[in-house]
């Protein structure tokens, strides 16, 4: 069944409705406890992303918790995972980045109607992500975010998935909420360490002294699994000269400020300057505001 929408720009201006006892129903969602009885789909459910994983965490992100999410899902996209979020700012948004980077598929998993785009900012990479995966929700068009719409969507990003990773998050966060509708609901739960002077570590390492796998690359969360058949290392990056190679050991994912780079450098600024711009443009190097440069991993 298909409701009308008025177009977005994208190729897809229908929302299907999928039903319980439908073939594109997710499996995997059709056996929680209580899925919903039917969903509202645009883009393409497809039977590969019954091998899912979701990725989510705090949306005022540090950097680094930002640069872990997408380094994963692309790596994880790349070895053909489906990877999951719920499209919020910070940790889903760069996982959902991440996996679209990494030429994968994607679904983002709603608190609100299919023909809501929350946050506005996310408005391009909502037609990504139904161009090249799906936007799935339980709630009918036309309905807006509700705060206590979203620990009810949460329990659909672990239920579509086989495991569940959690990139920061404060105590009594959301993500702490889709962790335990993992567990509940039989599937894995994974958190990556963060920074023990954030707020945004105490739900993952919460979750760590509780028996949750610690995760720092892809292959720890496709080795658990039972995916890790076939999965090669990440290429190793290629650094030219030895300018460029005392640069990029200096550089970490916690920002910093151009001034500190070159002094642990031991080179001047403007040296250091140009070696960074050359490492941006090649995709290794992230510039944020302020004259502060993080590793892209």
């Amino acid at each position: 069944m298909e409701e009308g929408l008025a177009p977005d720009g994208g190729h897809h201006d229908t929302i299907r409705v999928i039903a319980r006892d439908d073939a594109d129903y997710p499996p995997a969602l059709r056996m929680i406890s209580d899925p919903p009885a039917q969903l509202y789909v645009r883009g393409t459910l497809r039977s590969q992303d019954a091998m899912a994983v979701a990725i989510v965490g705090a949306r005022r992100a540090t950097e680094y918790g930002k640069a872990a999410a997408r380094r994963l899902a692309a790596d994880l996209a790349a070895a053909g995972v489906t990877i999951i979020s719920g499209m919020a700012l910070g940790i889903d948004g760069a996982a959902h980045e991440g996996a679209l980077a990494g030429g994968g598929r994607t679904v983002a998993v709603l608190g609100c109607g299919p023909d809501i785009i929350y946050p506005k900012s996310h408005t391009r990479m909502m037609r990504e992500i139904i161009r090249s995966g799906a936007v799935v929700t339980e709630f009918p068009p036309g309905t807006p975010p509700r705060p206590e719409q979203f620990p009810q969507r949460n329990r659909l990003i672990s239920g579509m998935a086989r495991g569940v990773v959690i990139v920061e998050g404060r105590m009594n966060s959301g993500s702490l909420i889709t962790a335990d509708f993992a567990l509940e609901q039989g599937r894995e739960v994974f958190a990556v360490p963060g920074n023990i002077f954030e707020e945004t570590s105490r739900a993952p390492h919460r979750l760590l002294t509780q028996g949750a796998r610690l995760v720092e690359t892809a292959g720890d969360v496709l080795e658990e699994l039972g995916w890790a058949r076939g999965y090669g290392d990440r290429p190793s990056i290629v650094l030219r000269d030895d300018l460029e190679r005392a640069v990029w050991t200096q550089l970490t994912l916690t920002p910093q400020h151009l001034d500190r780079i070159a002094a642990l450098c031991g080179q001047p600024v403007a040296v250091t300057s140009r070696v960074l711009l050359v490492l941006e443009a090649r995709g290794l190097v992230s510039a944020l505001a302020g004259q502060r440069y993080v590793k892209r991993m």
